[in-house]
């Protein structure tokens, strides 16, 4: 004899364990996604530090290779404004930068003052339950700014050749270089530069 209830039992194990099944396959998708965005965070972190790298390789190197003693208040006017970068190197130091977050770079516009970086991560996500997702590598793009910050201070008489220049920053501070014992050239530039990442 046949308990009465039974088959209503046979019925509700192939549901309760479909039921199942699409629970784990849920769970298991929210991992892939998880791991999607995590991919996608580790890619714009590389290319945010690729790009501030580019700008801060360039800014540093402003003064290197020049005779301050030798410039004119035109040519220092021209330098605070930005507009005597070389761009040599940039690319170079972004794709380092890549590579020391396990990614690699392509420099998209080094046109001064902005320094775009996309890079690819090297790692995937790997096994995934969702098809066509194993092979997924992060992707992203970040733009570096140089903002000059000082000027020639319009207050101040123009500096015979080689003479102490004064230099005003937006702050209100003003530096005095003397182009004969200027310091180090790198920490001089960061005075007069300052470099963000763009919105």
């Amino acid at each position: 004899m046949v308990r009465a209830g039974s088959g209503d039992r046979g019925q509700v194990l192939p549901f309760y364990a479909a039921m199942m099944f699409c629970l784990l396959f849920a769970a298991l998708a929210f991992v892939v996604v998880g791991m999607a965005g995590a991919t996608r965070s580790d890619a714009q972190g590389a290319a945010d530090a690729a790009a501030l790298a580019a700008a801060r390789e360039v800014r540093d190197n402003v003064f290197v290779g020049r005779d301050l003693l030798t410039l004119t208040p035109e040519e220092w006017g021209e330098i605070l404004a930005g507009r005597r970068f070389d761009t040599e190197g940039a690319c170079s130091k972004a794709q380092a930068f890549a590579r020391s977050n396990e990614a690699s770079a392509v420099c998209e516009d080094l046109v001064v003052p902005d320094f775009t970086v996309t890079v690819t991560t090297r790692d995937a996500v790997g096994d995934s339950v969702i098809p066509g997702t194993e092979a997924m590598r992060g992707h992203a793009t970040a733009t570096a700014l140089i903002e000059p910050r000082c000027f020639l201070d319009p207050a101040v008489p123009p500096p015979p050749l080689g003479g102490p220049v004064g230099i005003k920053c937006r702050d209100g501070s003003v530096i005095t270089v003397d182009p004969s014992k200027p310091g180090q050239l790198h920490k001089l530039a960061r005075k007069f530069f300052n470099v963000r990442l763009t919105d």
